[in-house]
């Protein structure tokens, strides 16, 4: 079988970015007057999330310092429902392979998966809140706004404050109960959850993050409490246009080099590759891809692979790194099985691509239309086949490097990682 000859292509994307994010966070924290809400030595609960957020252990930082100036003793939180293998070293674990410690955030992460229950949303269920974030005088929230992976909100709260308030200071306790009802549960109730705890929590503020299609620092803007759930929905309309996407919307073959946590909560974003994956729920129109090649697993996942189930194709490498026991914690409890499940499991990329243009019927594979991604969070640098070529030089934002040529494998058939750096 011959393969199609393969261009390097850069995707030019436009958005803001906060270039100094420490002034930045202590002009928004001025500005909902967070000195007026606390005294001198009270305990405050720093919420630190499980997402590879661009700068986040610089902006926890930020906002560690500035309490500090104030008097008042912060600690950080781990806020992630079931993530971590749902314990509280596997948390702090976590926290760590995203550069959050002790040592540069300079306060001590207190990690538990106790919680007390604060009180029921009107449909009755339980609200529980991280016991230790109870027991500390306040909580600054922080949470990135982004479109969610599994569903699409009617009152446009997604991935963000609301949902970092209701499952991540929830717990896994909380993560269960809400996910057991699921979609409804997630998009619905979770909502309900987060007003509960904004109720009964004193909460600072919230500061949200939105980032641009580079994976960069975009926006940072503190919220007062009363104003989180209005002011995440016109954020939400913001972080969506700056998005990055595909640069096509129909595609044979996508090779995604690595899938993890740090990524996109389901390994490989759901918006980016046109896949969800949930029973009952319609899958997108576009883009619309073949197949899906899983090649490797991220460092910072820890094993956890949840997203596998999205893809047709993997590799042995990727396979041999899989800690199930991670994975299914995280798949059970967000009830979404399919997306853990193993796909056909091949040598190498070489082999996974071979089948997958073996089963790409009635396409010569010479012409298929293959793109190759680093992972479905950086898409500015990517590789598409020939086939692909004037379709390409049509769209304004891209730029073709260099001259198509040959798919480049290593000794063990894979594709080598310094080619998707630019």
């Amino acid at each position: 079988m011959r393969f199609p000859k393969m261009i390097k292509v850069r995707q030019h994307f436009t958005g803001p970015q906060v270039t100094d994010i420490e002034a930045e966070i202590a002009k928004q924290l001025l500005q909902v007057e967070l000195s007026q809400k606390i005294k001198p030595g009270m305990k405050v609960a720093v919420t630190a999330g499980s997402r590879g957020i661009a700068n986040i252990p610089i902006i926890i930082r930020s906002v560690v310092r500035e309490l500090k100036k104030l008097g008042v003793l912060p600690s950080i939180i781990p806020a992630m429902g079931s993530h971590g293998g749902a314990t509280a070293e596997g948390q702090v674990e976590v926290l760590h392979s995203l550069g959050i410690t002790e040592h540069f955030c300079e306060a001590p992460i207190v990690s538990s998966m106790d919680v007390v229950q604060v009180g029921e949303t009107p449909g009755g269920m339980p609200v529980f809140v991280d016991k230790n974030a109870w027991e500390m005088d306040a909580v600054l929230l922080i949470g990135r706004i982004k479109v969610h992976t599994d569903f699409k909100s009617p009152i446009q709260i997604e991935s963000g404050l609301m949902k970092m308030a209701a499952i991540g200071m929830g717990k896994h306790k909380q993560a269960l109960l809400v996910h057991s009802y699921g979609v409804h549960g997630i998009r619905d109730i979770m909502p309900e959850v987060a007003k509960v705890v904004l109720e009964k929590v004193n909460i600072l503020c919230g500061l949200a993050i939105v980032e641009n299609a580079f994976e960069q620092t975009a926006l940072i803007e503190a919220i007062a409490v009363d104003k989180i759930q209005e002011r995440e929905g016109e954020l939400l309309k913001i972080s969506a246009s700056l998005m990055p996407k595909l640069p096509m919307e129909d595609i044979d073959v996508l090779v995604v080099d690595e899938i993890g946590k740090n990524y996109s909560g389901t390994g490989m974003d759901t918006n980016i590759i046109g896949r969800i994956r949930i029973l009952g729920v319609e899958e997108p129109q576009s883009p619309s891809v073949r197949y899906v090649i899983a090649s490797d697993l991220s460092e910072e996942s820890h094993g956890n692979a949840l997203g596998i189930g999205l893809a047709d194709l993997t590799t042995k490498r990727l396979f041999e790194k899989l800690d199930y026991r991670k994975m299914n914690e995280n798949v059970i409890t967000s009830s979404f099985l399919h997306r853990a499940m193993i796909p056909i499991i091949l040598d190498n990329d070489r082999e996974a691509i071979s089948v997958a243009l073996r089963c790409n019927w009635g396409v010569d594979s010479e012409n298929a239309r293959i793109v190759l991604i680093p992972n479905t969070l950086q898409l500015e640098y990517l590789y598409a086949s020939e086939s692909l070529l004037a379709e390409m030089q049509r769209l304004p934002h891209i730029e073709v490097i260099g001259e198509a040529a040959e798919m480049q494998f290593d000794e063990s058939g894979y594709f080598k990682k310094s080619d998707f750096v630019h």
